[in-house]
């Protein structure tokens, strides 16, 4: 069952006469689907050129309008809402054998207990054997910085993040590829 929480709006593509920019992703679709948490992504553009290679359908869900490829495989899903609309959205959507791409630990998580794959930016995958330690040491972190013992963020985003990230993608669509067949 797929519940909506927050009012979900599709986008339509500028130049295409209000179509939408692909048919809704929906729970029983059959082809590898790549989700988008897009709001802070660093690799859309390099997860529309994998994608595009490959021939699969790409959601960027957001909480505001952005610009995407003008391509029938590309869709806007804009979630309005509070701070997790976006997350939410994702994960009532995503299925077993698709990918999300995410730098947000919960929604990992949340679509790894649905048998998704996901890939942080900097091409880091998360998967069920890491994905514990990973909410701990985000907790900690969190509550080390909420008393004021460390301060900052992650590192700046680099060249060599885009490159792991391009190559960990690749390898998770041949691993999903090889499975289904």
């Amino acid at each position: 069952m797929v519940r909506h929480a927050h009012p979900v709006t599709s986008a339509f593509h500028p130049n295409s006469a209000h179509k939408h920019i692909n048919e809704p992703a929906q729970k029983g679709h059959s082809m590898l689907h790549i989700f988008i948490d897009g709001d802070a992504c660093p690799v859309k553009d390099e997860a529309y050129r994998v994608a595009e290679r490959y021939g699969l359908q790409v959601t960027l869900v957001a909480n505001a309008w952005m610009r995407v490829p003008q391509k029938t495989w590309v869709r806007l899903e804009i979630v309005a809402g509070g701070f997790d609309a976006a997350d939410d959205w994702i994960a009532d959507h995503v299925e077993g054998d698709d990918i999300v791409i995410s730098a947000d630990i919960p929604l990992a998580g949340r679509c790894l207990a649905q048998g998704a794959c996901v890939l942080g930016p900097t091409g880091k995958p998360f998967t069920v054997d890491n994905i514990g330690p990973a909410l701990a040491t985000r907790e900690l972190l969190s509550g080390l910085r909420d008393l004021g013992e460390i301060g900052g963020g992650p590192p700046p985003f680099s060249k060599r993040d885009r490159s792991q990230f391009l190559q960990e993608l690749d390898k998770m669509i041949q691993a999903i590829r090889r499975r289904q067949t």
